[in-house]
C-alpha cells in the first residue's frame, strides 16, 4: 500500500512538472501569435515553479518574449520590460548555460536569432542616440558588439557598430572607451582618417595633448593630401594655448587653401588676444572680405580697431606738447572711426548681442561731437541698453 501511494506521488509530481513545462510551450505559441500578455503570464509562472525555473527552455522562451516586446507596436507590451533587449540577451545566454546538450545553441544559430537581436540592438542604440540617451546607446552598441563577436552569430561583422559605440562613448564622456572603439575602426580601416581625428579629440578631452599631437602629426605620412590634418592640428594648438604653433600651421594651411576665411579669422583672433592689433586687423580684414556675414570676424575687426585706438589714447596722454597731443588724439579718433562700420555690421548680424551694443555706444559717444548724425544713434543704443540693464 505504501508503494502504491509513493507511485501516485511520483506521478503527481511528474504531471505538475509537465504542466509547468507545458506553459513554456504555450508561451512560445503565444509569442508566434503575437499574444504577448498571455505569453508573459505563462513565462512568469514557469520562472517561479521549481520544476521549470531552471529549465533552459524557460529562459529561451523569455528571450523570445523580450525580443518580441521590443519589436511590438503595442505600448502595453513594450512596457513589460524596462530594457527588453538586454534581458533577451541575458535570457538566451542563461538558456545555453542550462542546456547541457546544446539544443538551444543550435536553435539560436540555425534560426539566426542573434543576428536579429543584433539588428534590434542597432535600432535601439540609434533611437537612444537620437534621443540623447548616450549611455543607453553605448550599452546597446556594446551588447551588439558582444553578440557579433561571439560564436553564436552567423554572418559578417558590421564594422560601423564600433564607430557608433565610439560616438556614444564620446557623448557619454567615456573617452577611454571611445578610444578603444576608434582604435578598432582604425585597425579595420573604417572611415579612413576619421577615427584618428576622433581618437585625438578623445585624448584632448582626457587632457593628454601630447598623445593627441602625436596621433595628428603622424597622419601627414599616412594621409599626405588631407587638409583636415593641418586644421585639426591648428585646433589642438589653439585649445592648448600654443598659439605660435597654431600660427605656423595656419600659414601652411593658407598655402593650399588661400580663400578659407576661417584661417584668417582664427589668425586674427590669436593676434587680437596677443594685443598685436595691426596683424589682427590685416587677418580679420581678409576674413571679412571672404565672408562678410560672419559675426565673429566683423566684431573682432571692430574690436581690433577699438583696442588699437585705446592704446593710442594712452600713449597720447603721455605727450606734453599740446600740438603733438592733439595730433595724436585725432589719429586715435580716426582709428575709432574705422571700427564703426564693422561694429554696426556685427550689430546687424546679431542685434541683441550686449557687447556689440556696448561697443557701439562707446563709439557713438566718442565720435558724435565730430559727426552729428551719430547722436540719434547714440541715444537709440543707450535707450536699448538701459532697458536691458533694468530687467
Amino acid at each position: 500500500m505504501k508503494k502504491f501511494f509513493l507511485l501516485i506521488a511520483a506521478v503527481s509530481i511528474s504531471i505538475g512538472a509537465m504542466s509547468q513545462k507545458g506553459k513554456v510551450t504555450s508561451a512560445l505559441s503565444y509569442i508566434d501569435q503575437g499574444i504577448l500578455d498571455k505569453a508573459k503570464e505563462a513565462i512568469d509562472q514557469a520562472l517561479v515553479n521549481e520544476s521549470s525555473m531552471n529549465w533552459f527552455n524557460t529562459y529561451f522562451a523569455k528571450g523570445k518574449l523580450c525580443q518580441a516586446t521590443f519589436e511590438s507596436e503595442n505600448p502595453k507590451f513594450k512596457a513589460f520590460y524596462p530594457d527588453p533587449l538586454a534581458e533577451a540577451y541575458a535570457s538566451y545566454e542563461k538558456a545555453m548555460e542550462l542546456d547541457p546538450k546544446g539544443s538551444v545553441k543550435k536553435k539560436i544559430i540555425t534560426g539566426s536569432i542573434y543576428n536579429s537581436l543584433a539588428v534590434n540592438l542597432y535600432t535601439q542604440g540609434s533611437s537612444r542616440f537620437e534621443a540623447k540617451d548616450y549611455e543607453g546607446a553605448l550599452k546597446s552598441f556594446e551588447t551588439q558588439i558582444a553578440i557579433t563577436e561571439g560564436n553564436n552569430y552567423v554572418g559578417a561583422v558590421d564594422t560601423g557598430m564600433y564607430y557608433n559605440a565610439g560616438l556614444a562613448a564620446v557623448n557619454s564622456a567615456k573617452y577611454n572607451e571611445a578610444i578603444k572603439y576608434f582604435e578598432k575602426c582604425a585597425e579595420m580601416k573604417y572611415l579612413g582618417i576619421t577615427p584618428y581625428f576622433q581618437m585625438a579629440e578623445s585624448y584632448q578631452a582626457l587632457g593628454d595633448t601630447a598623445k593627441a599631437e602625436s596621433i595628428l602629426t603622424g597622419l601627414n605620412s599616412m594621409f599626405p593630401n588631407d587638409k583636415n590634418v593641418t586644421l585639426n592640428l591648428i585646433d589642438l594648438y589653439i585649445k592648448s594655448n600654443k598659439h605660435e604653433e597654431a600660427l605656423k600651421y595656419i600659414k601652411v594651411a593658407k598655402e593650399t587653401d588661400p580663400n578659407n576665411y576661417s584661417l584668417f579669422h582664427v589668425a586674427g583672433i590669436i593676434f587680437l588676444n596677443q594685443n598685436r592689433y595691426d596683424e589682427a586687423i590685416t587677418e580679420l580684414t581678409r576674413s571679412v572680405e571672404l565672408k562678410s556675414d560672419l559675426f565673429d570676424s566683423q566684431y573682432g575687426l571692430g574690436a581690433a580697431y577699438i583696442n588699437k585706438a585705446a592704446d593710442m589714447f594712452l600713449k597720447a596722454n603721455e605727450i606734453m606738447d599740446v600740438k603733438k597731443y592733439t595730433e595724436a588724439i585725432d589719429l586715435a579718433n580716426a582709428v575709432y572711426t574705422k571700427a564703426l562700420p564693422y561694429m554696426e555690421k556685427a550689430n546687424e548680424l546679431k542685434p541683441d548681442d550686449f557687447y556689440t551694443m556696448k561697443s557701439l555706444q562707446e563709439l557713438y559717444y566718442r565720435l558724435k561731437a565730430k559727426d552729428a548724425s551719430l547722436a540719434p544713434k547714440y541715444d537709440a543704443i543707450k535707450a536699448k541698453l538701459d532697458a536691458i540693464e533694468k530687467k
